[in-house]
């Protein structure tokens, strides 16, 4: 029976490097839990890698169907796009693992969804100081920092992965990630096998 490992942790806690790390080892066997999206898509994505880019037409489909598991919706200069999770063909958790990155609320409802004995949790925790640090150092990289957004991340990231959020979702086991990533790596990749 596959499962899907699903990564989540508040905004700079180093959860897309870990993400690409566990991809990277072939001795897992997971696969990528791909997301979808209403929004254009960007120069060098290539559809099925990055998201399922899809019409919303489409995903009014997937409503129909029964087959969207969340959605979540964002108001943009460009209007609203929708980003989510489908049950589709693509996921064969008779055969196969997965790995996700997402919230803590799409978290719940994908573990809803397959039930709770496919969906593992990874909560990766890092100290307030240093994802501050962090986020101010990848802003800083853009071509136009937004300090304000940065910061309004970071505050709605303590209410979303509130200590009482995060205990009301069930999740007991943690990961800190404010040291070498790579002790961190290891010790995630090593909690998946375990599972597997």
């Amino acid at each position: 029976m596959g499962k899907i490992f699903y990564i989540m942790g508040k905004s700079a806690s180093g959860k897309d490097t870990l993400y690409e790390g566990l991809l990277s080892r072939e001795e897992l066997g997971l696969r990528p839990l791909i997301m979808y999206t209403t929004r254009p898509i960007r120069a060098k994505e290539t559809d099925g890698v990055q998201y399922h880019f899809v019409t919303v037409e489409e995903l009014d489909c997937l409503r129909r169907a029964g087959k969207v598991i969340e959605l979540r919706s964002y108001d943009t200069v460009q209007g609203v796009w929708y980003y989510f999770t489908a049950d589709s063909d693509a996921v064969d958790l008779e055969r196969f693992s997965y790995l996700a990155l997402g919230t803590l609320v799409s978290y719940e409802k994908i573990r809803d969804y397959y039930g709770a004995e496919r969906v593992v949790p990874l909560y990766i925790e890092v100290n307030d100081r240093l994802r501050l640090e962090r986020s101010m150092k990848r802003e800083g990289k853009q071509p136009v920092p937004d300090y304000s957004e940065m910061c309004r991340r970071f505050l709605e990231d303590q209410e979303d992965f509130s200590e009482e959020n995060v205990i009301r979702a069930g999740i007991s086991k943690r990961f800190a990630n404010d040291g070498d990533r790579e002790i961190c790596l290891e010790n995630v990749a090593e909690y998946i096998r375990s599972e597997l």
